[in-house]
Formats: C-alpha cells, structure tokens, sequence
C-alpha cells in the first residue's frame, strides 16, 4: 500500500510537470517556448494547453512523416535513451494518462480479471505500433495514431482547446468525433480493465517493453531465491509472465507478496526490500 501511494505520488507530480503551463488552460493556447522541442518519457500531447515540453510518440510520428524515409535520429536517439535508463518504469511512475487509467479502474464496478484472453489482446499494441506509428506516417507522411487514435491527445489537448477556444471549437471535424468516440471507449474499458488502453493500445509502452530486460531501472527476479511459487505473477495485474518482462511497468507490487524477497529493483540485489 505504501508503494502505490508513493508511485502515485510521483506520477502526479510527473502530471503536473509535464503540464505546467497552467495559463494555457485558461487562455487556450499552445506553450511555443524552447523546451518544447524536448520530449518528456510518458505519454502527453504536444497540443495540451499546459503541456511544456513535446510527447515522444507524437514527435516519433512527426519525424518518421518527414524524413523522407531517413532515420529521424534525435526521437530514436531519445526514445532509446529513456528505453535503456528506464524501460516500462516509465508506464508505471512517469505517464499522466497511466494514472488516468489507474483512477478510473477505482471505480466500484464488475471487473474484468486478466487470463489468458487479455494476454493474447496485449500483443495488439505492437500492431497499433507499427502501423499507426511507423507505417502509415512512412509512407502518407501522415501522424495516424495522433489524428485517428490517441485518447490522451483528445482528452488532454482536444477537449480542453475546444471548451476554452471558441474558434477550435469551430473547425472541429469528424476526426474529432472519431477520436472522442475512441475516448469514449477507452474510458469505459479502463473502469472495467486494470490500465485497458497501456495493455493493449498504447504504443509508446510498446516500444518502451523492447528495453525492459536491459534497462538500467526496474524490478528482477533473483533467481537464487525464486521458488516459482507463481503468487507475483498472481498479484500483478499486467499480463505478466513474470516480473521484470515486456508486459511489467515496475509498479512493484509483487515485492510484497514474494515471501522469499526474491523480487528486488535492480542492481540492490543484496538488499532486503
């Protein structure tokens, strides 16, 4: 419990760091300053009226529609970076919309429990990766999972310009619809499934799982200890095989049911967590 309360924390304050051009909101406006050209690790849309700094996905799709089918080597250089130092850390203390996600699933209503079916559905976001973010902006030179799909972008950025500008709020489409429609849905799924749209749409998340066995932060199994009791992968409630693999966002929940303390962070292996 304490855990959680601390990563929830730290994801609230990543919140607002992310969005702290607060006057945004109220003038409905895009914060154009120098540091908007940098990328933070989770999940925020450029277009967010609070938003300083730029969303990697949306920035990945940006630059793979304008290289003209050259390697856009700043966003794959910093995606790389954050992938290596940080893995799904980053989808579990560092993304406004996983906490999003998080608080909606406290809803009280019927849940639905993983099994083998929402593991199977897991596998859908490296689609919507290749896809939504490599194929189509390759070769239509069109951002497709920002325009068509991303509900944080319509929650965060779409929804707040419409309420505060009345001239958006004017040249608002079918797109827009579309993707409040796709809000509408992800919403209602996350109250039902722990973190429904990180599982199985997100593909930020899934770029970042490529990196979890080699990044510098994130949780382990000391295999010395391990008696394959199977109670973290019980506790968890990604589709998990165990901790640490491509589905794990290092929340480390599973630390406290392990009663032999074979769970650790990395690299404090000798430390009884």
């Amino acid at each position: 419990m304490a855990k959680d309360f601390k990563r929830k924390y730290i994801q609230l304050i990543s919140a607002l760091v992310y969005n702290a051009n607060i006057k945004g909101f109220a003038e409905g406006g895009i914060y154009h300053g120098n540091i908007k050209s940098v990328c933070v690790p989770g999940l925020n849309c450029y277009s967010c009226p609070g938003a300083v700094a730029s969303c990697p996905l949306g920035s990945l799709q940006n630059a793979v529609a304008a290289s003209n089918k050259r390697l856009p080597f700043y966003i794959v250089g910093t995606l790389l970076l954050f992938g290596v130092i940080l893995g799904r850390t980053i989808c579990g203390f560092l993304c406004p919309f996983g906490l999003i996600q998080e608080l909606l699933y406290k809803i009280p209503t019927p849940k639905i429990k993983k099994s083998r079916y929402t593991r199977a559905l897991s596998n859908l976001k490296y689609i919507v990766l290749a896809v939504f973010v490599i194929v189509i902006p390759l070769l239509y030179s069109y951002p497709a999972f920002c325009k068509y799909i991303c509900p944080a972008g319509t929650l965060e950025a779409g929804i707040p310009m419409a309420l505060s500008n009345s001239r958006i709020a004017g040249m608002l489409g079918r797109a827009f619809s579309l993707k409040t429609a796709v809000l509408a849905a992800v919403i209602i799924i996350s109250v039902l499934a722990y973190r429904a749209f990180c599982r199985f749409i997100c593909p930020l998340g899934a770029i970042y799982s490529f990196f979890n066995r080699v990044s510098f932060v994130g949780v382990e199994v000391v295999y010395e200890k391990c008696t394959s009791c199977g109670k973290c992968v019980k506790k968890c409630r990604m589709d998990i095989r165990k901790p640490g693999d491509r589905e794990c966002i290092s929340c480390g929940e599973c630390m406290d049911v392990c009663g032999e303390k074979a769970i650790v962070w990395k690299h404090n292996k000798e430390k009884d967590l």
